[in-house]
């Protein structure tokens, strides 16, 4: 986090150390998120492109053929089906605020991180490596290839 400008500053102030109590007022209400849900899940996921997403999450399975060696040597437990699940609908959400129907490997990539990181648990080794799951993750997305019969 980039450090709080001048005129942030004085908003914090102003909203902590003052008689001023700003008031939260609703963006959407419970049928426009129900509306935005329906709409996330109606977004076109490619059988390519899905693929790529589930051995993404596979490959944080160290028993697993697609999971690289950093994987099978630093994790205890991958990310379960809820990972995969998470992936795809960060994917479509943001397709849908790119303006697109549809998700693309790009889709999956940018989210792949906020979606798995903590659906991973290293092992002992991991740890006292001082390896970080994010840094892990970056290594299975690089030997991760978006076709199986690609290198990326």
């Amino acid at each position: 986090m980039p450090y709080s400008s001048r005129e942030e500053l004085k908003t914090i102030l102003d909203r902590t150390t003052t008689q001023q109590a700003p008031q939260a007022k609703p963006v959407a209400d419970a049928p426009q998120i129900l509306r935005a849900q329906e709409l996330v899940r109606q977004v076109v996921v490619a059988d390519h492109v899905q693929d790529y997403a589930i051995r993404l999450a596979m490959a944080t399975h160290p028993e697993d053929e697609f999971a690289p060696p950093a994987a099978r040597q630093f994790i205890r437990y991958g990310s379960s089906p809820r990972g995969v699940q998470a992936l795809i609908l960060a994917g479509k959400v943001r397709a849908l605020l790119d303006e697109r129907y549809h998700v693309g490997f790009g889709d999956i990539v940018e989210s792949y991180l906020p979606a798995l990181r903590h659906r991973v648990l290293l092992n002992f080794e991991g740890q006292a490596e001082g390896i970080s799951n994010d840094d892990l993750l970056r290594q299975i997305l690089e030997a991760t290839p978006k076709t199986e019969n690609s290198k990326s």
